[in-house]
């Protein structure tokens, strides 16, 4: 149930849209089911022997307005308080008894009509259709004082949060203000005349945030927005210096055939200037130029190391979020960048689930809770490092390395979603639990190739190889992984895996068993998964299983001495170098 509240002036002109033809939805039968006395005029429904509705239309008005015109200038300019309230598609239609309870309940709450106050404002619910009703109230009391109306809009959600619950109705998840302003309905309307697929303020919203991911300064910041197409107009004081900004989209004007400018903190609350300086100055050392890791070989692309980068400090993202940490709250804004990142970044194949993955992540970025001492520079510089490293193939070490760091976000987002859920946060979980499906999408399109690739490796070992591969498998795994599908079929990728590390001089059992322990493994889909691309980060083994494993890092695992134990008879081929695998010119 679905409260929408809105302020006016108009009385009279409220009343014939109500009980007129309808704009958009067609009204039928319109009536009221409730009023403040229970014997107001209905124009929908005159008993008289000579009805005209006109007439008992202009009673109804002048009978709302009646404490209106006795308060004279004391009474408010915008007077009338309009809320509707419409039930969710799936529900039950209500009776108009139980209609007029709904609004009975809501003027109550939101110290309107308080129930057994004689000198309560006046009011009526009129209906027009199955799934909603409005409800018209003039705001000056009996006592011709104005009613407290602090907080309507909450205390009307509270209220019908209850009232889904005693009446058996869908329960929608409770909000806590800090969600991004949805479209007006004319912005909705315009849509659909236009042939748009969306309103522009959700365009320039992900527009926006995407400008923002990794975003060293303001400059780069609205450099980015104008590289992506957007009309940028930037506010500044009587000092110069810059207040605010606004963007608009080429083509989108109003009747006068202006643009039509929205300010940042009108496209979501965490957009505003001042709030985009706070999350850049949260990322406390200089970094004007992308992430300097060179992690893994240097034949690899630079897309391929940078995500690789990333792969670690979302695993350290995650980390905090399990712990409680002060700096939790910012991560979650971290993460939301290092989305919209990899989303414009990623392969053709990928793009729409990343895309939808980052656009539901938004909504688990804000919270009422801060971070006490919020460091993102770590997880913004490696959104940094996507963005300045360009798109990634769909296929070799780009492509692996995609799977790779898909397969961590997944965990990450359900990290979120624990961090959320313990807090009550109902639509910021919900959100989280929505972008690690898109993400699971996501990285089953990546993962698809670099895996088969590691189970056709597997099933081809030696049998001896094999056997002690998956020993080492079975006695590092918890007990109850044994029995949920930790097959020999299931366990080809990783025994490949295990061979390629042991290839490369480290201890296979070490190894799968520091990787075990990194983190929880309870809520990932498919354990085998996380556990190879874990082990071919921390071995830095080529994502690319065709390709030949490196000679370890001195800060790599020891291989133990072992005179005993024979040498592999097959190992990964390598191969030469692709054309087609080089990093792109950019």
């Amino acid at each position: 149930m679905v409260p929408k509240i809105r302020r006016g002036s108009r009385t009279h002109g409220l009343l014939v849209y109500l009980y007129g033809p309808g704009k958009r939805d067609e009204h039928i039968d319109p009536h009221l089911v409730g009023s403040w006395d229970g014997f107001a005029p209905d124009p929908g429904r005159d008993t008289s022997p000579d009805p005209d509705p006109k007439v008992t239309l202009a009673r109804l008005a002048a009978a709302l307005d009646l404490r209106v015109k006795q308060a004279g200038a004391t009474a408010p300019t915008e007077h009338v308080w309009h809320c509707s309230v419409r039930t969710d598609p799936g529900d039950r239609n209500l009776t108009d008894a139980e209609w007029n309870t709904v609004a009975r309940r809501l003027v109550h709450a939101v110290n309107l009509a308080p129930e057994g106050d004689p000198d309560g404002c006046r009011w009526v619910a009129v209906r027009h259709a199955d799934d909603h009703i409005h409800i018209l109230a003039t705001m000056v009391r009996g006592d011709l004082r104005r009613p407290r109306m602090n907080y309507d809009f909450k205390k009307a959600q509270a209220e019908c949060r209850r009232i889904e619950k005693e009446m058996g109705l869908r329960r929608l998840k409770p909000g806590d203000g800090t969600g991004a302003k949805t479209p007006t309905s004319a912005e909705r309307f315009k849509v659909e005349r236009t042939g748009r697929t969306e309103p522009p303020r959700e365009t320039l919203r992900e527009a926006v945030r995407q400008a923002l991911a990794g975003a060293a300064t303001e400059e780069e910041f609205f450099a980015r927005l104008r590289e992506a197409g957007l009309r940028v107009k930037v506010r500044n004081a009587p000092s110069g210096d810059a207040i605010g900004y606004n963007v608009a989209l080429p083509g989108d004007r109003n009747r006068k055939g202006e643009p039509i400018w929205f300010p940042g903190s009108k496209l979501a609350p965490d957009l505003s200037l001042p709030k985009i300086r706070r999350r850049m100055a949260d990322d406390i050392a200089d970094q004007t130029t992308a992430s300097t890791d060179t992690s893994g070989r240097p034949d690899w692309s630079r897309p391929a190391r940078e995500r690789r980068t990333a792969t670690g400090i979302a695993e350290r993202a995650a980390a905090l979020l399990d712990s409680n940490d002060d700096e939790a709250p910012a991560q979650l804004v971290g993460i939301g960048e290092l989305l919209d990142a990899v989303a414009q970044t990623s392969p053709a194949a990928t793009r729409t689930e990343l895309g939808a993955a980052a656009r539901a992540f938004e909504r688990a970025t804000r919270s009422h809770v801060r971070a006490e001492h919020a460091d993102t520079r770590a997880i913004r510089s490696a959104a940094r490092g996507i963005i300045h490293a360009g798109t990634a193939l769909g296929r070799g070490e780009d492509g692996g390395t995609t799977a790779m760091l898909l397969s961590t976000l997944v965990l990450v987002t359900l990290a979120a979603a624990r961090w959320h859920s313990a807090r009550g946060h109902a639509q910021q979980a919900h959100a989280s639990r929505q972008t690690a499906e898109h993400l699971r999408t996501a990285y089953r399109q990546a993962a698809t190739t670099p895996m088969r690739a590691l189970r056709n490796q597997g099933r081809a070992l030696p049998e001896a190889e094999r056997r002690t591969h998956e020993a080492t498998i079975r006695s590092a795994l918890p007990e109850q992984r044994r029995h949920e599908g930790s097959t020999s079929a299931k366990n080809d990728a990783l025994a490949a895996t295990l061979a390629h590390a042991e290839q490369a001089g480290h201890d296979p059992k070490t190894l799968l068993q520091q990787a075990i322990d990194m983190r929880e493994l309870d809520t990932a889909e498919d354990m085998t998964d996380v556990l190879v691309w874990r082990l071919r980060r921390l071995a830095q083994l080529p994502a690319h299983p065709g390709e030949a494993p490196r000679r370890p890092q001195p800060t790599a695992s020891r291989p133990t001495s072992s005179t005993n134990r024979k040498a592999p008879t097959t190992a990964a081929r390598p191969i030469t170098s692709d054309p087609r695998n080089r990093p792109p010119r950019r």
